[in-house]
């Protein structure tokens, strides 16, 4: 019970599986002068006397998401004396727009990023007009190891990775990229979501994945960082699941209101004034 505990107690590591919209953040990883994910849960950590000091409480994030990026399942882990009171309130104090939806107990020496076996990304599409199952087939092109250079914002003093499956599906009316790795090079799923989305409008033949692979350029660009979802981080434990998330579940419905109804908005623009009614 929280109310037993007192920070005399032995601290305990968690584990915390976070989910967050990334549109309001400048990326996940704490920065002095902006808002980021890892600096609300810290401040929030704070409020809450969890922990004086990140650094002592051993504050790690399983990897990092890029200003716009989202996640479902990333990981973070601190130590501290009051576990309990992490577990029940964590979700009163973070905003809204971030939330925890499980825990777990680890041991001390847990570390999120280099304890993660793999790592899964999701990249939506649009529901415009595009060959889904070639997109499939060219992802297919990804799994194994191989060189990603190509697929990456800077060289890296390793390119290699090790793409575990990588597969496009429908969802609804948008088509789903999802892809898991050991661990990615940076902006390699946007790149990855950009060559795809060229064989799903058929600019790019299905087997130019395999020869960019092979070669040292990239003539393309890596698509937005708006559509991408750090879906899970696999550390080999498991949550137990915290389902008191109404707070930020009412908000992203709150948010899915707003842009449903502004998409209705822009195609009844579209409808009234043609292709682009501002330039009439």
């Amino acid at each position: 019970m929280e109310e037993n505990e007192t920070k005399n107690a032995a601290p305990v590591r968690l584990a915390f599986r976070v989910g967050y919209l990334g549109d309001r953040y400048f990326g996940s990883q704490m920065q002095a002068k902006e808002r980021t994910v890892e600096g609300e849960f810290v401040a929030s950590c704070e409020r809450l006397g969890l922990f004086s000091d990140y650094r002592d409480a051993g504050f790690l994030a399983a990897g990092r998401t890029d200003r716009g990026v989202h996640a479902r399942g990333q990981v973070f882990a601190f130590s501290t004396h009051l576990p309990a009171r992490a577990i029940a309130f964590l979700n009163w104090q973070l905003p809204r727009d971030c939330w925890v939806s499980g825990y777990a107990g680890v041991p001390h020496e847990f570390h999120p990023r280099y304890d993660a076996r793999s790592r899964t990304y999701r990249y939506f599409f649009g529901n415009g007009d595009i060959d889904v199952d070639a997109m499939d087939r060219g992802a297919a092109s990804f799994v194994g190891e191989h060189d990603f250079s190509p697929f990456a914002r800077v060289k890296d003093k390793n390119p290699y990775r090790r793409v575990l499956d990588a597969h496009v599906f429908r969802e609804g009316d948008f088509s789903v990229l999802e892809v898991t790795a050991e661990s990615f090079l940076w902006h390699m799923v946007r790149y990855m979501a950009s060559a795809l989305l060229l064989i799903g409008t058929g600019e790019w033949d299905e087997d130019e994945i395999g020869k960019t692979l092979a070669g040292d350029t990239n003539p393309i660009g890596p698509a937005p960082p708006d559509y991408l979802v750090l879906w899970d981080v696999n550390c080999g434990i498991e949550f137990v699941p915290i389902t008191d998330i109404g707070r930020s579940m009412e908000f992203v419905r709150d948010l899915r209101t707003h842009h449903a109804v502004m998409a209705h908005i822009c195609e009844s623009l579209i409808r009234e004034g043609g292709d682009d009614p501002l330039h009439q």
